[in-house]
């Protein structure tokens, strides 16, 4: 149940950080640090991960309400995150100050993947027993 939760909270804050992207993406680009340093802005671009995030909001929100059929959808959620999260360790290992970089970005980036992963793999289905063959013996 906890795991609920906390998928549910996690999802409440990244929804309201994909809305502000979506609603006011000049001041979400303005207010987030070190997002400026990463070019110049474009509205487009900064729409397009608004609507990335909401989907994965839609992925811990399914799970969180229903959790073996939203499964599948938390996956993808903890996919996105965690490629999101090794995009920066890419940029972050080619700056100037990595571990400022991979600090800074740590709350915002690193951790919303870590623990949609964790939540992901603790509540992964049980595997499905192995089919019993049964082979017929000749007399």
């Amino acid at each position: 149940m906890i795991y609920r939760w906390i998928a549910a909270l996690l999802g409440g804050g990244l929804a309201v950080n994909a809305l502000v992207m979506l609603a006011r993406p000049l001041g979400w680009y303005d207010a987030v640090p070190g997002v400026p340093l990463t070019g110049p802005f474009n509205i487009h671009f900064v729409r397009d991960i608004g609507m990335a995030y909401l989907v994965v909001t839609l992925g811990l929100g399914w799970f969180a309400w229903r959790p073996a059929q939203g499964w599948p959808a938390l996956v993808c959620a903890a996919a996105f995150l965690g490629l999101h999260a090794a995009i920066h360790v890419g940029d972050a290992s080619c700056g100037g100050n990595v571990w400022r970089d991979l600090i800074r970005d740590f709350p915002g980036v690193f951790l919303p993947a870590l623990i949609t992963a964790w939540i992901a793999w603790a509540n992964r289905p049980a595997p499905a027993p192995a089919p019993s063959h049964a082979v017929a013996k000749e007399a």
